[in-house]
């Protein structure tokens, strides 16, 4: 055939060669064409316009200045009019040189194209970017009544993919599927690639089962469109569907299915589809990279570097994959040596592997190292990709370096980067600068680069200002960010830190897409701020609308559970996680071992940590509090000291529940001893420990200790200096607990009401009724506390103390509330010091009154009347107590 046609070019064109050769001594290379200068005119072979495009269909001298010489001694002769294969072939040349402006010029001059025309200029603009252009070849190709084939219809179809137009592609397929082309394996590989790469992977799915599949084109396609949508287990699925048909795996294939593995971390199947790649003999250089990628994402680095030492060819992508796999094992020291052997065998970088080796950089430790990588992407030039810049902010922020991540982000000069200034509002809110982000991101807006998903999450998830949060939420609204998930998960997450549940409540009810993050927020949330039964309401709101739940939604519902006491909702989430495989879960099994303690049942506490697979901080930290809260305290001990020989983390919650065990033992030697612990540990500065420990010393009656153990504290917070407080008050420091009551205030730190009591009784302690007075007024004057009954009582305390017992029955009855049997009673125990027969008569009926079966109320009133001789009245109090049934216990001492 080819040799007809070649006689044909013969005979048409004689005398065109010789017109040619003068010509093309200009052309770049003049061998290209097959053209000696030094051959003479009459030994000058014919020039065969088919032959040449024939032989130099893959040629590396197609340029434009080349092409268009062509163009123009073509246009010289008949040959680019009247020979379509002429044509098509040079329409071919200028869209490879990405001259698509020329390439266009000269289909509009093909008389007569052809469907080979029309899939040249197609495929060019494909090539070459230009997507839109292709779309509108195809739409013109269309209107003109030209049949596309199957070539045709591939082509468009990836234009739609990258164009992310899914109903343009869903039309093209409709026209290719009317046209006979449903069944053709490279149109419907098309098509399922367009789907799953715009997330209607079941759409995918519905086409590549419309038809049984006879190509395996079309099988690669459905998997790694499986695995692009992290639909892992059906990737799995599919890929054993495949083996048991006809169809032989390729590389491609492989490469997709051990990918789905390494992101499950299925080490045992992804063993398996290794033997099958051994014996099939497809492994190349990328099957190796997603052999590798398997062992490092299973954690199994050793064989990982094995697989790469016995490739006989590796590439960047598979010393890359060696190198994040040592980062994901925070390997650092591993990942860098890597990286200085590949730049030794001058293996190429790209943007991959530096952002790589900048995360093994991302540690405190390794300040001087990440300096010396810094240096090297200023001289090699890579400082300019926007991902590695990103990366270097990343870099210094994990560091703690703010002031080196602003001087990567003024190197980086490009204001439209994105990414980094996402990187930089993100370093802010990591080491909590909320100044620095909110600052960057004003920027961001007076450059007019409008902040995305990533840069509005971040910020919203360090706002301590409502009134700035308000005024970010209507930035949302106004560019449509509210609808996205991350932006409104941190939107009513803000809301719900600053107390406006109601107002969290309607940003999630706003939220179309929730995800199990959002949901298991909410109810978080909800629970956080005293709405423990809406939290379990959401909970099933949840379950309605079928989705499942995970293992953050369940923790935090079971920790609603554990508020409100409820054994039985705690129960029903328990046999939910049992049903979907998660209830050995870590932190599920913890939130059990919370939730069965705090509802008291200890026993199932124990068994459902008796069957974790493996003991967590978490969950024995909350057996440890159960077993000290429920007066366990010989098994928190013990258990606490498992933890210890364990080597499991010991946390500063774990530390305090043992502590306030002790407390309750009143044994200091035990609490010197953990008291040792805890210094070793370095807790002995966190403030919910210190705050235990000196409250712990306090009750077992060593006020120094609890001097020494305060001023361990780096930091106090409210609750320290007010257990410092009440620890003076209850040993009779009135002075000295007052005094830390003015330091406190001058520290800046708001009493609370539990403040209130320590400062009264120290005043009642001292005898210091005016003092008393003022402080009392002060709660609600300057702090907006109103006093509540142990506050009264310090006060009737004090007033009986020094001996103003009328003052005190005054300030009962003048109260703003209705005195209680507490009050009463303290007035009654005044009374009797004082020898007040009468007043102590009335204190006592009052509180007989309120709490019939108060034992201390007829012994304290039988006491006065004893003292004084009125025997009669000791005798008529001591039946009043036989015929209302109450006893007195006897005494009783450890000594």
């Amino acid at each position: 055939m080819n040799s007809l046609i070649n006689q044909s070019f013969r005979k048409k064109f004689p005398l065109f060669t010789c017109k040619l050769k003068s010509s093309l001594a200009v052309i770049e290379s003049p061998s290209v064409f097959l053209v000696e200068r030094e051959r003479k005119l009459q030994n000058v072979t014919p020039f065969d316009p088919f032959q040449f495009f024939n032989e130099h269909r893959k040629s590396r001298h197609c340029t434009v200045r080349n092409t268009k010489v062509m163009h123009t001694h073509l246009l010289k002769s008949a040959a680019l009019h009247s020979n379509i294969f002429v044509a098509n072939s040079l329409l071919g040349w200028y869209c490879r040189c990405a001259a698509m402006g020329d390439a266009l010029k000269l289909f509009d001059t093909i008389g007569q194209p052809n469907v080979f025309s029309w899939n040249i200029i197609i495929s060019g603009y494909n090539q070459n970017a230009l997507l839109e252009d292709s779309w509108k070849i195809f739409c013109r190709m269309h209107s003109l009544g030209f049949e596309p084939n199957e070539i045709t219809y591939g082509s468009v179809l990836s234009a739609c993919t990258a164009l992310q137009a899914p109903i343009f592609g869903k039309q093209v397929y409709s026209v290719a599927m009317k046209n006979g082309f449903f069944s053709n394996g490279y149109v419907r590989a098309g098509m399922i690639d367009l789907l799953a790469k715009n997330c209607s992977f079941e759409d995918a799915l519905r086409v590549f089962h419309d038809v049984s599949c006879e190509n395996v084109v079309c099988w690669n396609a459905i998997i790694s469109g499986a695995v692009r949508n992290r639909e892992y287990w059906v990737a799995l699925d599919l890929f054993g569907q495949m083996c048991c048909g006809s169809f032989m795996p390729n590389s491609f294939t492989f490469s997709s299915i051990l990918t789905a593995c390494a992101a499950l971390e299925e080490l045992t199947i992804g063993k398996k589809v290794q033997g099958w790649v051994i014996k099939c003999g497809v492994e190349d250089v990328f099957v190796g990279a997603a052999i590798i990628d398997l062992y490092a994402k299973c954690g199994d680095m050793k064989e990982a570097v094995r697989e790469f030492l016995q490739m006989p060819i590796r590439n960047v992508v598979s010393w890359t994959t060696v190198i994040s796999g040592f980062v994901q094992k925070d390997d650092s020291i591993s990942a860098l040596k890597f990286f200085k052997d590949m730049r030794e065998v001058g293996e190429e970088i790209n943007n991959y592997t530096v952002t790589s080796v900048l995360t093994a950089c991302g540690k405190p430790a390794m300040l001087d190292e990440a300096i010396q990588i810094h240096s090297w992407i200023l001289k090699t030039g890579f400082y300019l990709d926007a991902a590695v810049g990103a990366a270097l902010i990343n870099m210094y922020s994990k560091i703690g370096a703010l002031d080196l991540c602003e001087l990567v982000f003024r190197e980086v000069g490009n204001i439209k980067n994105l990414g980094a200034w996402f990187a930089l509002i993100s370093a802010f809110a990591q080491n909590q600068n909320p100044g620095g982000a909110i600052e960057f991101f004003l920027k961001m807006l007076e450059q007019s680069v409008r902040p995305d998903k990533f840069c509005t999450s971040s910020l919203l998830s360090i706002i301590g200002c409502l009134n700035l949060g308000r005024q970010i939420h209507c930035y949302t609204l106004k560019t449509g960010l509210v609808f996205d998930v991350s932006v409104g998960s941190s939107l009513f997450t803000m809301y719900s830190k600053s107390g406006c549940l109601e107002e969290a409540y309607q940003v999630f009810e706003k939220i179309l897409d929730k995800d199990n993050v959002s949901w298991a927020s909410m109810i978080a949330g909800c629970t956080e701020h005293g709405c423990a039964d809406r939290a379990i309401q959401l909970f099933r709101e949840m379950l309605f609308e079928e989705i499942t739940p995970d293992q953050m939604t369940l923790t935090a519902t079971l920790t609603a559970c554990s508020v409100l006491r409820s054994l039985r909702k705690g129960k029903e989430i328990h046999g939910y996680a049992l049903r979907f495989g998660i209830g050995k879960d870590i932190v599920v099994g913890g939130a059990l071992v919370t939730m069965y303690s705090k509802c008291g049942i200890l026993e199932l506490a124990s068994r459902v940590f008796d069957m974790l697979p493996q003991k967590d901080q978490i969950a024995c930290s909350s057996l440890v509090s159960g077993y000290a809260q429920s007066g366990y305290i010989e098994k928190a001990l013990l258990l606490f000291r498992d933890m210890l020989m364990s080597d499991l983390a010991i946390d500063s919650f774990t530390v305090s529940s043992v502590l306030g065990a002790i407390a309750l033992l009143s044994r200091s030697g035990i609490g010197t001893q953990l008291h040792a612990c805890i210094t070793k540990m370095g807790l002995e500065s966190d403030v919910s420990v210190g705050s235990s420990l000196l409250t712990m010393y306090s009750k077992c009656g060593s006020i120094e200790d609890c001097h020494k153990a305060f001023y361990q504290i780096e930091k106090p917070d409210l609750i320290g200096w007010t257990a410092m407080i009440v620890s003076y008050a209850q040993h009779g420091k009135g002075a000295e607990a007052l005094r830390f009551y003015e330091l406190m205030r001058k520290e800046g730190i708001k009493p609370d009401s539990v403040t209130f009591v320590g400062v009264l009784s120290a005043c009642s302690h001292n005898g210091l009724v005016e003092e008393a007075y003022i402080h009392l007024n002060s709660m609600a004057k300057d702090y907006g506390i109103e006093p509540g009954y142990r506050h009264y009582a310090c006060m009737v305390d004090l007033l009986g103390r020094s001996g103003r017992l009328k003052e005190a029955e005054s300030f009962i009855n003048n109260m703003p509330m209705k005195p209680d049997a507490l009050l009463w009673g303290t007035l009654l125990a005044a009374c009797k010091v004082h020898g007040d027969i009468e007043l102590g008569k009335l204190a006592a009926k009052k509180v007989m009154e309120l709490e019939p079966c108060d034992t201390g109320a007829y012994v304290s009133l039988s006491n006065i009347c004893a003292e004084i001789g009125q025997w009669e009245e000791v005798l008529k109090i001591r039946n009043q107590m036989k015929g209302t049934g109450v006893k007195k216990e006897p005494g009783w001492s450890f000594v």
